[in-house]
């Protein structure tokens, strides 16, 4: 095979991490969503993680999800509304798990892929992690406004990779 087509099949390097970070999502055991994170350095993986009850503690699949609700008041044409949040707070989020198993060298100046867009704590995080990019697939409308204000304000580049298409190894049946 020349090179030429050799190029025409290979992946380019957002569709390579974002796979991976799918392929890492399918360790999650949340029944809600299977979130994976990538942390990369040029073309450098230097690391993983996805989202999950802590080591040694029953994870949503055996325990069940802790959902914890806010209400978060919301302008809508001119007007103020509530608008409620529901979360599970029994796991750790792939950003947070990859942060707290990543060093920090390592994050100042690289890049996070991660299957879906950070939710407000995640960002924060990231934000104040070193990191200069994010790169998500699925968006999060839910804090989505403040977590774009957010990254504009700190210069970090975020970027949304809609026509991606995920790996069907990475397709899973959340209820089993």
């Amino acid at each position: 095979m020349n090179t030429q087509t050799q190029d025409a099949v290979r992946k380019d390097w957002d569709t390579y991490f974002m796979d991976i970070a799918y392929m890492v999502s399918t360790r999650s055991r949340c029944p809600r969503r299977h979130v994976g994170a990538v942390l990369v350095q040029g073309k450098k993986l230097l690391g993983t993680a996805y989202n999950g009850a802590p080591m040694g503690v029953q994870d949503c699949l055996e325990a069940g999800c802790m959902i914890s609700e806010e209400v978060e008041m919301r302008v809508v044409d001119g007007q103020e509304q509530p608008f409620k949040k529901q979360r599970c707070i029994r796991t750790i989020h792939a950003e947070q798990n990859l942060l707290l198993f990543t060093d920090r060298a390592d994050r100042e100046g690289s890049t996070v892929y991660v299957t879906d867009q950070p939710c407000w704590t995640c960002a924060n995080m990231l934000a104040n992690s070193g990191v200069i990019e994010i790169v998500y697939h699925r968006s999060y409308p839910k804090d989505s406004d403040k977590v774009s204000h957010l990254m504009r304000q700190k210069g970090i580049i975020f970027r949304c990779l809609d026509h991606f298409e995920p790996p069907a190894q990475a397709h899973m049946d959340v209820t089993s």
